[in-house]
This record gives C-alpha cells, structure tokens and sequence, in this order.
C-alpha cells in the first residue's frame, strides 16, 4: 500500500429530504441508498464506500437530523446522532438559499458538540442563479465554522470531484477498511427491501408512505441459475392503506412490482420473480418489536 493512501469515514448529515442519498449514489457511481421526494426515506445508517488511488471514503449515510414525533422518528434520529461519534469528517448538506430555517439551527447546534471538521455542501446549485450562490456560502458562515464550503449539484454530478478532494484533505492516513470491489455493507436482502419501499414511495398517495415498511420472505435462486424468487410484504398501519397500495383491481401493487422488479434485476444482473403481498400492522412505528422485526438495528432503539 502507497504511505500517502489516506482512509476514513465521513458522515453524511442534513435535514430530511436535501438529497443525501442521491449525493451518495453518485459519489459512488451506482445506486444503493433509495431516494424519493418525501422525507424519512432513510432509515438505517446506510455504509457505502469509495475507493480510488488516493485512499477510500467509507460514506455513512444518515437519516435525517429532525424533532422526533414517534418512536421510528426517535429511532432515526439517534441513528444519526450515533454516526456523528463513528466519522472522521462530516459533510452537513443544505438547499441552495440565504434563509437560514430553525432545522438548520437546531443542526448547527448539534455539531458544536463535536470537533470534527465539517464540510458544508450546498446541494442543487443546478436550481438557481450562478451569482446567487456567493450569497448562500455567506449566509451559512455566519451560521457555523465550516472548515470548507462546496457548492454542488448531485443530481447533475456538478463539482463532485472538488468535493471528494476537499474529503481527502482531512481523512487520516492509513490502509482501507474494505477491498476495492466493496461498494456497500448493506446486505442484498436489505437492499431490494429497500428498493421496493422506494417504488412504493414514488407511487403512493403522500399520506401513506411514512408508515410502510417492507420485509423479504423468501429470496432464493432456481437451481438451474435461470431466476431469483422474491416474496416480499409490504407492512401498513391502516386497512384503508392496504386498500389503496393494493388499488382497483391489484393496479396499484402491479406498479409497485414492476417497476421494483425491473431495479432489483438490474443490481442482481439477473431475472426476478417478484410477488408482494401487503399486510396491516397497526401503529407498527410506536412498537420496538415490530421495528426490530422489520430490520430496524436493535442498538439504536434500546
């Protein structure tokens, strides 16, 4: 191994819903956070890893850093609160603007405690003007000592190659945690569960997606290599929701399938058979156990 291969972890924190995830996925090159336009759709502190011949960035993904109104809200985020102890280096990730809200503050907050070098990065700068955006970094200034500030677009992968130097420069030296093939230490399982809550997400009325949660049954290979089966649940906390992730004539859950089935192929490289049944849970999101049964880690709820 080269003496200059530096290696470490860097968290990745900001309000529910400033795209996260999406940074991480195209940090990384491929997709393994699920990303949609309603918050709380990071559960888990989700591990990713990018390794290049600098050295390799082990990305912890958190949910967002907000009041919690339940126990999956308290759970989230001392998730959260807990991946700030594990990094060497954070990058807090906020909306392109000069306002400068209460969520914000109450996260400003939260790292005064900590000593760790935080990188600010402005996401979506591909939404406003050019000339608007020395107007953000100085607003954000004034808010916290930042010991860097990048303006980037994750979607369009705008000036992410500036934002993995400025990574680099404060990450101890030292060998890589994991070989170069790691992408994720998520296990596959965990991931399509997490890819059919995303289509779930994405096709559902706003009310609902909040209190689903999805568990695989079965996933096995055929014996002949041809196919994987999938059987997977998608939990809910009302009957009336049941109804409507079903939808007329199963129309609804057909849709949630398909286009589940066409991601999780492409990550398996493989053929699926996917089959959803959907299941009533009442207030699932208020009891350990059912959450600890629904792949929540039993460390960050007790």
């Amino acid at each position: 191994m080269k003496a200059d291969f530096k290696s470490g972890f860097t968290a990745i924190i900001g309000r529910p819903n400033v795209g996260k995830s999406t940074l991480m996925n195209h940090l990384i090159g491929q997709k393994i956070a699920i990303t949609s336009r309603k918050p709380q759709t990071t559960r888990n502190r989700i591990q990713t890893v990018y390794t290049d011949e600098k050295g390799q960035i082990v990305f912890l993904d958190t949910p967002g850093i907000h009041k919690a109104k339940n126990k999956l809200g308290d759970y989230m985020v001392n998730v959260a609160q807990r991946t700030l102890k594990d990094a060497d280096v954070i990058l807090w990730l906020v909306e392109p603007s000069t306002f400068i809200g209460a969520g914000e503050r109450h996260i400003a907050e939260q790292l005064k405690r900590c000593s760790l070098p935080v990188i600010l990065v402005i996401n979506k700068v591909d939404t406003v003007k050019k000339e608007e955006v020395p107007g953000f970094i100085q607003a954000y200034r004034k808010l916290y000592d930042f010991a860097e500030i990048v303006p980037v677009s994750a979607l369009r992968s705008l000036n992410l190659d500036t934002l993995l130097d400025c990574i680099f420069k404060y990450l101890p030296y030292g060998p890589q945690f994991y070989d170069e093939d790691t992408v994720t230490d998520q296990p596959q399982r965990q991931i399509v569960a997490e890819m059919i809550r995303e289509k779930a997400l994405r096709c559902l009325e706003e009310e609902i997606p909040h209190g689903i949660a999805v568990t695989i049954e079965r996933m096995k290979e055929r014996t002949d290599g041809s196919m994987v089966d999938i059987d997977a649940t998608i939990i809910c906390e009302r009957d009336s929701h049941k109804g409507i992730i079903i939808g007329k004539q199963g129309v609804m859950l057909k849709k949630i399938g398909s286009s589940a089935r066409y991601e999780i192929e492409n990550m398996l490289e493989q053929k699926v058979n996917l089959k959803l049944w959907v299941k009533v849970k009442k207030d699932w999101r208020d009891s350990d156990y059912l959450m600890k049964n629904f792949g929540y880690d039993k460390k960050e709820i007790e």
